[in-house]
C-alpha cells in the first residue's frame, strides 16, 4: 500500500515521528510502501511552512488519482486538513484522536485519509493510530450483517455526495 504523508508547521513534530514508523522495517513488513523523499508532501522544514490547505490541497487529488492508496494529514486539530480534503469529491477524509476510531474509519468508513492534531496526539499515540488505519481493511472484521447495512449505507452517502457536489 503506498502512503502520503504531509503536514503543516503545526503538525511537523507529530509528522516526523509517524514518518520514522513508515519508514521502519516494521512497516514495510505490513506492506506499507513509503519513500521520505518522495511521499512527504508537506512541510519538510520548519523555516519553509506549507499551510494545512495547500498541503491537503495538493494531497487528495493524488490520493483519487491512485498515486497513493492512504494518507495521513496532521494540522494543529486536524480539522483543517479534514476540511479541505473532504472538499474532493470521492474522497472520506476523518479526523481521529484515537486508535479505535482510526482503525474503525476504515472498517466503516473505508475512510482514505486520516487526519490529527499535532497539539493534540502524542508521538507514541500517533504511530499507534497510523499502524491501525493503514493495517485495517473496509468491512473486515464485522458481522455480515453489518457489511451489508454498511454497503448500503455507503451507496447511500454516494448518492448524498453526488446530489452536492456539481461536475
Amino acid at each position: 500500500m503506498k502512503v502520503a504523508i504531509g503536514s503543516d508547521k503545526s503538525g511537523f513534530t507529530l509528522k516526523e515521528a509517524i514518518k520514522a514508523y513508515l519508514c521502519s522495517d516494521e512497516a514495510k513488513a505490513a506492506g506499507v510502501q513509503f519513500d521520505p523523499a518522495r511521499d512527504d508532501l508537506g512541510t519538510t522544514d520548519v523555516a519553509d511552512v506549507h499551510p494545512y490547505y495547500r498541503v491537503a490541497g495538493d494531497v487528495a487529488p493524488k490520493v483519487l488519482a491512485g498515486e497513493y492508496d492512504r494518507a495521513i494529514l496532521i494540522c494543529g486539530t486536524g480539522a483543517g486538513m479534514n476540511v479541505v480534503s473532504n472538499k474532493f469529491k470521492g474522497l472520506s477524509a476523518v479526523v481521529c484522536e484515537g486508535v479505535y476510531s482510526a482503525r474503525m474509519a476504515r472498517v466503516i468508513n473505508g475512510a482514505q485519509v486520516l487526519c490529527m492534531g499535532g497539539w493534540i496526539i502524542a508521538p507514541e499515540l500517533g504511530i499507534e493510530m497510523a499502524k491501525a488505519f493503514l493495517g485495517a481493511e473496509t468491512y473486515v472484521g464485522i458481522e455480515e450483517w453489518r457489511k451489508d447495512w454498511l454497503s448500503a449505507a455507503a451507496a447511500k452517502v454516494k448518492e448524498i455526495e453526488d446530489e452536492n457536489f456539481s461536475d
